[in-house]
């Protein structure tokens, strides 16, 4: 085909959670660099300090990453049963997310241990 352009159409289980990420990666690093990283990857640390830097209050960049992990690969491969751990603010009761840890059957793997790429 000369002249005309190809799209690919990605069905994502969260799209709007999939929007708010692009959205703020796009926000702090530029198109150019967001679409690197949703291609060929970024951690899940990388990822948080986006959101956190996006112009969203902390539950909404911490509601985003959780329903758009559904649409991420995730390396390395969890297996079939892990769970999303939060880490909150050192404030005494704070329900203030700072960080993000994985814990699978086999240990926790911190933020910067998790690497991300959106499904093709």
């Amino acid at each position: 085909m000369i002249g005309s352009e190809v799209h690919v159409t990605v069905s994502l289980k969260n799209p709007d959670a999939v929007a708010a990420i692009v959205a703020a990666l796009r926000h702090v690093y530029g198109d150019e660099v967001a679409r690197m990283m949703l291609v060929g990857g970024m951690s899940l640390a990388t990822l948080i300090d986006a959101m956190f830097s996006a112009p969203l209050t902390h539950r909404q960049a911490v509601r985003a990453i959780t329903d758009g992990l559904d649409d991420f690969v995730i390396s390395p491969d969890l297996g079939l049963m892990w769970h999303l751990k939060y880490i909150y603010g050192d404030e005494p009761g704070s329900l203030d997310v700072v960080d993000m840890e994985i814990a699978t059957m086999n240990g926790t793997l911190a933020s910067k241990d998790v690497w991300l790429r959106l499904s093709s």
